[in-house]
């Protein structure tokens, strides 16, 4: 918001306030996009992860991505307790962290079940947790879970070390994500203290990227939409 403030010739609290407008517009544009868009045949499912403050409050971002034109379908942030080496410190320092990745996952499924094509196939990791949920909200999709793998020093960490990847559209898409964003970034001092605002900031790159490539698709000019303020 700082280096915004600087280009733009603002104060930061002008781009804080506008934030919530042009949240509002991105969410605008992605229901536009989504009604329009033919059905989904097949789609990339997983979670990415990034802090908020501290690497010991971890929190997940569950994506969906189109296969394989790379368009962001959906997505939600959700808190997650740490794991690893960090759990206990966390657990001291900040007490149990509530999980709501059930809720996320929820969320992102029932958006793309409107809009999901009969026979729809899902790939994702292997998380134990991922076929309950997809079951829940696309009864009729083929799920094909494949085994996670080590990520190269290239692409944020997200793409992954040799050959072929079967999630690859998830994978590059995070981590243009993560190149994009600056407090997704793995090694940064430019952190998330509110969920709210690092959901606002991803909606605003959600939008950029699939205007983008549609844009390159249809080979005409980007445009956005700007309705007016409520």
């Amino acid at each position: 918001m700082r280096r915004s403030a600087i280009i733009t010739c603002v104060a930061r609290k002008t781009v804080d306030r506008r934030l919530g407008y042009f949240f509002k517009v991105a969410e605008y544009y992605q229901k536009n996009l989504l009604r329009n868009l033919p059905l989904v045949k097949e789609l990339h499912f997983d979670d990415m992860e990034t802090s908020e403050h501290t690497k010991m409050k971890p929190l997940a971002i569950p994506l969906a991505v189109e296969h394989p034109s790379r368009l962001i379908l959906s997505f939600d942030v959700a808190s997650m307790p740490a794991k690893g080496l960090l759990a206990k410190k966390s657990r001291k320092k900040y007490g149990r962290r509530p999980d709501d990745r059930s809720s996320a996952w929820n969320l992102v499924l029932a958006s793309v079940a409107k809009i999901s094509a009969p026979g729809l196939l899902i790939t994702s990791d292997s998380h134990k947790k991922y076929p309950q949920v997809i079951r829940r909200h696309l009864p009729d999709a083929t799920h094909v879970q494949v085994k996670s793998r080590r990520g190269c020093i290239a692409g944020q960490g997200e793409l992954k070390v040799g050959g072929w990847d079967p999630l690859f559209s998830l994978n590059h898409t995070a981590a243009m994500l993560r190149a994009n964003i600056c407090r997704l970034i793995r090694r940064t001092w430019c952190t998330t203290k509110r969920q709210d605002r690092l959901r606002c900031h991803i909606a605003l790159y959600v939008m950029w990227h699939n205007e983008t490539i549609l844009a390159r698709q249809q080979g005409r000019e980007k445009h956005f939409p700007f309705p007016k303020a409520a």
